[in-house]
């Protein structure tokens, strides 16, 4: 029944939000919210600005693409700021057809998407409300019905420019049903809708020799002919194509580019002037944003035909790239999965990070710097922190091409692995070694990829391969540690006690004697090497830290055990060196004794309870690194 209620609330909710008046009453709404009068760009933008804005070192995100677009942030931001801002300021490039150019399944289509869906809901609410004539099939803005010699007037009294002219069939009911009198026009409030064809239209080329231009701009009713005698009787002409119902609203152009030409020569009007020709009619106004989709390869074909010429100038090219970070990445497969019938499916921990690495991989391109490797700069890339570099090195790294992104594996490829995997194996649980098998196999059934590329892809899987390794170690050796927190705290802080005594040159009193002695040099040895600390470069190490643990304590904060990354890494190295033996030995056992069955039966707990695994891939994974310590 919840459902059910929401239904009808809904439905109550859109009732009370209908309104109908004269064009009298429409103005007072003007007057006391202009904002009704704002042109689709403008509607567009705001749309996606009331969502939210979030500000980051100077980097916009805006929160309207939030849970549906992962890692396209730039591309984003340079969507916004470079074309709906400046088209909502009604500046050129509201005069420009958008084009989303990127790689197959790198987001477009969704965005596209987002935007048609967002606009239908927002036309629900108070700032995003649309008015038009009642009863016109485009959906017309009421203030055309102002004549041209007023508008400056108009504009003066109430700040508003007005453009576009009325339509011919409004022209007609002007007069006709209204005896000329602008004031009497009805006008309603009208919500966009795709499903209802109001203000939202999308249109796909179909055989060029079948499909008619009437599908954009409309067409002539025959059966009224006789009725209204004539061809050119705006009541003889339906106003359904198209360009017609996306009036005051949005178009996506599905694979513009692969359109006859005659469909596009109508684009070349509506673009520049905000009208087109239909039927023996004047040219008809619509004011809607045009968005288009197409890959890099259609794209290069079409601008080197010089027949294009005078659309190409008419087109903003917005490049979409393939997402470029890790993380990004596997929230994009995990969207995907949730919304299968595989969501059920026990995925172990690291799998989808590994098949994300392997895939932002294959779309880095080879960094010009020799300092700096494909795997740092996708850990750079993904915000890590990686010793010797900073934020100044990864603007540099990302200004090094501009067309980084634009080529790789898509994640449908890498998904339709996984998919394959789950149904394959038939069993409740699939880890990072099932996934890299799958997506190995899978290369030699890909079509797209050459013999090249394919070797270089291989390599990659090798490269994520070893990174699972380290990964799987660290989670083994990390579940053998009893409370693992509490040990490596410990050791930090017997660390830094001998540092603190070697750089001040004191001594340390023994905890149980009481006797005095010289700082542990073994120790800090010990941990320093784990990080390739050199006896000469000790020292510097040594103050380094000291002076961390004064700068944190001048502002008032405890240094601990997360303070220092590389003294962190130590530490964690630290414990699992000293723990590698019984790691191996415990995990590679085929008779293990009751001792050691304990211990195991106490790893499997800690993987499930405190690192996601289930029982099928926690016992996965200790057979895995026992036999990787073996070797």
């Amino acid at each position: 029944m919840d459902i059910l209620k929401k239904i009808e609330k809904y439905r109550e909710d859109e009732q009370r939000l209908k309104w109908e008046g004269t064009f009298v009453e429409y103005l007072d709404i003007v007057k006391e919210k202009p904002w009704v009068a704002q042109s689709a760009h403008s509607r567009v933008y705001n749309m996606i600005r009331d969502a939210g804005i979030e500000e980051v070192d100077g980097k916009r995100t805006y929160k309207f693409f939030d849970h549906q677009l992962y890692g396209l942030e730039n591309a984003l931001e340079r969507l916004v700021e470079e074309y709906f801002h400046p088209a909502a300021k009604r500046l050129d490039v509201r005069k420009r057809i958008l084009l989303l150019m990127g790689p197959v399944s790198g987001g477009k289509s969704t965005l596209v998407t987002m935007l048609k869906r967002g606009l239908e809901t927002y036309s629900l609410t108070d700032r995003g409300a649309v008015y038009a004539i009642k009863g016109c099939p485009m959906h017309e803005d009421p203030l055309h019905l102002i004549p041209h010699h007023l508008r400056e007037d108009f504009y003066d009294e109430y700040g508003i420019r007005i453009e576009g002219n009325l339509s011919p069939l409004n022209v007609m009911r002007l007069e006709e049903e209204y005896g000329g009198r602008i004031e009497d026009v009805r006008v309603e409030r009208v919500f966009l809708s795709e499903d209802k064809r109001a203000g939202i239209g999308t249109f796909s080329p179909s055989d060029p020799k079948s499909q008619d231009i009437a599908d954009l701009t409309g067409s002539i009713d025959f059966s009224t002919i006789a009725e209204y005698g004539s061809e050119s009787d705006p009541r003889a002409y339906r106003f359904d194509g198209e360009l017609n119902k996306a009036n005051r609203g949005m178009m996506e152009f599905q694979e513009m580019l692969k359109c006859d030409e005659k469909f596009l020569w109508h684009l070349l009007s509506l673009t520049q002037e905000g009208n087109f020709k239909a039927g023996r009619f004047a040219l008809i106004s619509a004011d809607e944003l045009i968005v288009a989709h197409t890959n890099e390869t259609e794209y290069r074909s079409f601008i080197s035909n010089k027949k294009n010429e005078a659309l190409h100038s008419r087109i903003i090219v917005m490049p979409v790239p393939y997402n470029l970070k890790v993380t990004e990445e596997e929230r994009i497969y995990e969207k995907m999965i949730n919304e299968s019938d595989v969501s059920d499916v026990h995925i172990a921990p690291h799998t989808l990070k590994v098949a994300a690495m392997f895939t932002i991989l294959t779309r880095l391109k080879d960094p010009k710097r020799g300092d700096i490797d494909l795997v740092k700069k996708m850990r750079l890339y993904d915000g890590e922190s990686v010793e010797g570099f900073n934020s100044v090195d990864l603007v540099e790294l990302q200004k090094e091409y501009n067309d980084e992104g634009m080529s790789g594996i898509d994640p449908r490829y890498v998904i339709n692995r996984i998919s394959s995997t789950i149904i394959r194996k038939e069993v409740p649980s699939i880890n990072a070694l099932d996934v890299l098998r799958a997506l190995k196999e899978g290369l030699d059934q890909h079509a797209s990829i050459s013999n090249e590329d394919r070797e270089k892809y291989l390599n990659f899987i090798s490269v994520a391969r070893k990174l699972y390794d380290d990964m799987a170690k660290k989670e083994v050796q990390k579940a053998f540690v009893y409370s693992y927190e509490e040990s490596a705290k410990t050791l930090m802080d017997n660390y830094l006690d001998n540092v603190e005594a070697y750089c001040n040159k004191n001594k340390l009193r023994d905890p149980l004697t009481g006797e005095e002695m010289n700082p542990d040099e073994k120790l800090m040895r010990s941990i320093e090497e784990q990080i390739g600390i050199s006896e000469n470069a000790k020292k510097a190490f040594r103050e380094e830290i000291l002076i961390r643990i004064s700068a944190y304590a001048r502002k008032g904060k405890r240094f601990d055990y997360n303070s220092h990354e590389r003294l962190r890494e130590a530490i964690q190295k630290k414990l699992f060196a000293d723990l590698k033996d019984v790691v191996k030995i415990t995990t590679s056992s085929k008779t293990p004794d009751e001792q050691q069955l304990k211990k195991i039966n106490e790893v499997v707990a800690r993987l499930i309870d405190e690192h996601g695994y289930n029982s099928t891939s926690a016992n996965d994974l200790l057979r895995y690194v026992g036999s990787l310590l073996n070797r």
